[in-house]
């Protein structure tokens, strides 16, 4: 188990209420909210718990009404068939929610139904958009770019209307003409053409954009399919960063064929560096099959011919939930992909591979495995591993074998009452590299009898020891400590109870920087570190945020009357000293003033010299670390103004400042920087092209990577980024608070605008 527990504000509602993102934000979808959790590896905390994020996307306070037509006549029809004589007619439709999503006498229908995330890479911070839908079939897409606030960017629902409207509800010119409105006939048809059911994105994909000057360009795009309550299927395809409604590139509709259907997924296929895609489907009557899906003008994509069947049989046991998972089959040595669907209290699998004779299909059922339906199946996309929940409390870990024919599944129950106590679940998700599973938990039965209130709780469960996540860390593919939080924090929370990074951990470390030297290892260095820092810090005594009360004793005993000594003021002044320092390191400032800090705590509370000598041999090591990666990202950034500048032009980054920073330290000697330097300065021609202060003209001297100061006095702080003075009152700040950066400009080259797309150079973190 790992605290803490997040009580939810209002109950859980809709199907697969729980989604976990690719940049470790967790939704939660509710009555009145999507309530968002994100998870933070926070350097700054020296407590265990998980750090938490906590935001909600609150739910429209206006009914969602489909447009099926002009709204006088809308009305008209609605209350003739209202008062219609035919009780088929007349109880039909006012029993049917989507004709009647405010409810009049029937309880409103508020909430979220589904929600899910985009991929990494998507919005304009370069994080995940995620898309919601509500109970009463309202699609909208939202970002959160200031951490605090979600913004809707688009209501999908809205514009898919409008174009139904234009084309008088036809999917193409050949179709033959729409009934009247005034049809009942007609009239649930055009609600069931645009009343979605699910919706999922698809990975990012590449298309060519021509420019003025007849020039081709990759342009990044996500596609969004959502699945409509009469089978046909809608796929928007968005260009990004996704910023609205002018992103929107194209949406085309696909008759899927499929009656009643229920679940939606991507089907993302690659052998030999060619592209498949379609679209799984899945039927509440229980057939599943992949629908062909055209992407025009996208590079390198393939698709079907036509659809794959993977289960046609009417066995009446709904479609819950499809994952499709990408894999590579040892025997036969090529990937394949593994579809798994739930089914009732069964898991329905498929194993779709290709070769020489074409698209192999196995499937089969687990059986056994719960005995009441399953409620929720998430996920772990890097070893496949499979997760089923029923409402139980009983988890089942299913984990794929390949065969030489195809696979078979490992499964072992995962019983939450030892963890939990007694609980009903939900909804569950994997995090995004399999070291969490966060549950939705109610209370249990309790003595044959079943609890008076339910509490809603989003609780978190270990699915990997520390040795492993470090051994994941130190093995990674994606080198970006950001998208690794989930092991990130295993990591963390080891260390902070321990007080000492493991050996084997340090030496592993060691070798991989010497070996590759690759700058995410000395990032990762830098966390561990950190962490290590924060272990060795005293823990406050109060809690930091609450008010203390040595201002008014300290006036008392100021005060005519009241006898006092000069060491009960003394006492007072210290204690409140003390409490500011605390309250200043818990709001994570930098670690030089938190140092002196622990150290004069830890002098006054009785410390003894080796604490202190540790504390100051882990900070020499931070600063060593920190100077390393400054002086990495600074080649880099001296390597961007090499290529993109002419001799003797100004570039708004003090080129000169830099080289001299780099060169100052005579115990440096990097071949590859002397030699970028040279190559810069025999360019610059003697140019200095230093910066100015804005407020008094004088030069800013750049000697603090940190800030810059003019001879004034007037204080700059610097970008990270580019080291460019930030001389405005606006900047950002990455995730952690580690570094702060400048907002692009417009007159800023493409090349600058791309070195401020990037993340924190010490945390890998996003900038805001």
């Amino acid at each position: 188990r790992r605290e803490p527990a997040v009580r939810l504000q209002h109950g859980a509602s809709g199907l697969e209420p729980l989604a976990w993102s690719e940049d470790h934000r967790v939704s939660v979808s509710t009555a009145r909210s999507i309530a968002v959790l994100e998870q933070l590896s926070d350097v700054h905390s020296g407590g265990q718990d998980m750090v938490i994020h906590r935001t909600a996307v609150p739910a429209p306070g206006a009914a969602c009404m489909l447009k099926v037509g002009p709204k006088k006549e809308v009305a008209e029809c609605k209350e003739k068939f209202a008062s219609s004589v035919d009780p088929t007619v007349s109880q039909t439709f006012m029993l049917d929610r989507v004709f009647n999503p405010e409810g009049k006498s029937l309880t409103p229908m508020r909430g979220f139904k589904y929600s899910s995330w985009s991929p990494l890479g998507c919005d304009a911070n370069g994080r995940c958009l995620l898309a919601a839908l509500t109970m009463d079939n309202r699609l909208t897409i939202h970002t959160n770019l200031n951490r605090l606030q979600w913004v809707q960017l688009v209501d999908l629902t809205e514009l898919y209307g409008e174009r139904l409207f234009e084309a008088s509800y036809k999917l193409c010119k050949a179709d033959t003409p729409c009934g009247e409105l005034g049809d009942f006939p007609e009239f649930q048809r055009r609600h069931s053409m645009q009343t979605p059911v699910r919706m999922e994105w698809s990975g990012i994909c590449t298309t060519q954009q021509v420019k003025h000057n007849n020039e081709c360009r990759d342009v990044g795009s996500v596609l969004l399919a959502v699945l409509f309550e009469n089978g046909n299927i809608a796929v928007w395809q968005f260009q990004l960063p996704f910023l609205g409604k002018e992103s929107i590139t194209s949406c085309n509709t696909i008759e899927s064929g499929i009656s009643s259907p229920s679940v939606l997924s991507w089907w993302e296929y690659e052998h030999n560096n060619r592209k498949m895609s379609g679209l799984i489907v899945g039927s509440a009557y229980g057939p599943v099959k992949i629908i062909p899906v055209n992407l025009k003008a996208v590079k390198g994509y393939f698709t079907l011919r036509q659809p794959v069947v993977l289960w046609q049989e009417m066995d009446q046991l709904p479609v819950h939930s499809i994952k499709c998972i990408p894999l590579y089959h040892p025997y036969q040595k090529c990937s394949c992909s593994l579809v798994v669907a739930a089914r009732g209290p069964y898991v329905f699998w498929c194993l779709l591979l290709i070769s020489k004779a074409g698209l192999n299909v196995h499937n089969s059922h687990v059986t056994g495995l719960h005995s009441l339906p399953i409620v929720s199946m998430t996920a772990d996309k890097q070893n496949g591993t499979v997760y089923t929940c029923s409402s139980d409390g009983k988890v089942r870990q299913l984990i794929p074998i390949f065969t030489d024919v195809a696979l078979k599944f490992e499964h072992q129950l995962i019983k939450l009452s030892e963890v939990f106590g007694c609980v009903r679940t939900h909804g569950i998700a994997v995090s995004p590299c399999g070291a969490y599973l966060a549950v939705i938990t109610t209370e249990g039965m309790a003595n044959g009898l079943h609890p008076v209130n339910k509490n809603y709780q989003v609780q978190f469960v270990t699915l990997k020891t520390f040795e492993e996540a470090a051994a994941q860390l130190l093995e990674s593919s994606v080198q970006n400590l950001f998208r690794q939080v989930d092991l990130t924090d295993l990591v963390r929370w080891k260390i902070l109870k321990d007080k000492h990074i493991p050996q084997f951990l340090q030496e592993a470390l060691d070798k991989k920087i010497e070996s590759c030297g690759s700058t995410y290892f000395w990032r990762f260095k830098l966390f561990l570190l950190r962490i290590l820092y924060q272990s060795m810090q005293k823990a406050p005594s109060e809690v930091t945020w609450r008010p203390s009360h040595e201002d008014a004793k300290i006036l008392i005993s100021d005060s005519p009357g009241m006898g006092s000594t000069e060491d009960d003021q003394e006492e007072g002044t210290s204690k409140q000293a003390s409490k500011q320092s605390l309250g200043d390191t818990g709001k994570g400032g930098d670690i030089d003033d938190t140092a002196e800090d622990s150290l004069h705590q830890s002098s006054d509370t009785g410390g003894r010299e080796p604490m202190v000598e540790k504390l100051l041999e882990i900070q020499a090591q931070i600063e060593a670390v920190e100077m390393h990666l400054t002086r990495e990202h600074m080649k880099r950034v001296l390597g961007e103004v090499y290529l993109h500048t002419w001799i003797t032009e100004n570039t708004s980054i003090p080129t000169r400042g830099v080289c001299d920073f780099l060169m100052s330290d005579d115990g440096y000697d990097d071949r590859t920087a002397r030699v970028l330097i040279g190559h810069i300065l025999k360019k610059m021609n003697k140019q200095t092209f230093p910066e100015h202060c804005s407020l008094c003209k004088e030069i800013l001297p750049f000697t603090d990577r940190k800030q810059a100061v003019c001879s004034n006095g007037h204080i700059w702080l610097r970008c990270f980024l580019t080291y460019q003075s930030c001389q405005s009152l606006v900047y950002r700040r990455c995730l952690l608070h580690d570094s702060i950066a400048r907002h692009p400009t417009p007159e800023d080259p493409e090349w600058i605008k791309r070195l401020l797309q990037g993340p924190c150079t010490f945390c890998d973190s996003p900038v805001f």
